[in-house]
């Protein structure tokens, strides 16, 4: 069964975020990532793929040519096989343990790094505000390796949600308190902001505490650290001192 008009043209679509929003799906490309959706809680809408040997046991798929692969596939190399999930349903707040919290984070490689980390880390949700990059953006979820079928995100206004939370919450600021000399509770709220920008000020009123990574370089001269890298030293931090 070849891929029809009507599936090239929804596949494709999905590449904007209004129509990912208006089929209530996204894309999942490559062999692991797609086995790490089909291993979770997400429901399979239809899977493409060039050889349906690996997948004679699922019900909703379609054996395509490789040329048709490339033609639905964003990636360079196309990997196989690539699948529709549905988009699920906004996941229960977490109201206790270790959550992130990111301002308006928009580059969808570094969204896709920080999803990964809370899943290395054992954080379960992310809540991001509303202008924060679509975690089913296809960059989004390919560069999460899968770690977005364990990690659940909640796209909310900010402000409020801190203001509703009860747990501490700690800014990560290049002049806060320095982390290595931190005595970091289990049950907080960790906020990142903006590549370029930071941490809104509006957003920086809300939180409790505020934090940093040292530089330790001779001339300190370093602007300052990728976003995911500074999440990932910080959970690191997080998770071993508590």
């Amino acid at each position: 069964m070849s891929l029809s008009k009507n599936q090239l043209k929804t596949i494709t679509s999905l590449n904007q975020k209004k129509y990912r929003t208006a089929h209530h799906l996204f894309v999942a490309e490559g062999t692991k990532i797609v086995a790490e959706f089909l291993n979770s809680n997400f429901e399979l809408e239809q899977l493409f793929c060039v050889d349906k040997t690996s997948y004679k046991n699922l019900e909703k798929v379609t054996e395509i040519s490789e040329t048709e692969l490339k033609k639905i596939s964003t990636l360079v190399t196309p990997n196989n096989v690539l699948a529709l999930f549905k988009i699920p349903s906004i996941a229960p707040s977490v109201k206790s343990g270790l959550i992130v919290a990111l301002d308006e984070i928009n580059d969808p490689g570094n969204l896709g790094a920080i999803i990964r980390l809370c899943d290395w880390f054992g954080v379960d949700q992310l809540v991001c505000s509303t202008n924060t990059a679509d975690c089913y953006n296809q960059k989004v979820v390919q560069s999460s390796m899968g770690s977005l079928a364990r990690v659940s995100l909640i796209y909310t206004d900010l402000e409020t949600y801190l203001q509703n939370s009860i747990l501490p919450k700690y800014a990560a600021v290049m002049d806060g308190e320095n982390v290595y000399k931190s005595k970091l509770p289990a049950s907080a709220v960790l906020v990142m902001g903006n590549e370029a920008n930071g941490i809104r000020e509006s957003i920086l009123k809300l939180t409790t505490n505020t934090i940093s990574i040292p530089r330790f370089g001779e001339l300190k001269q370093t602007e300052s650290l990728n976003v995911a890298t500074a999440a990932a030293i910080l959970l690191s931090e997080f998770k071993r001192l508590t």
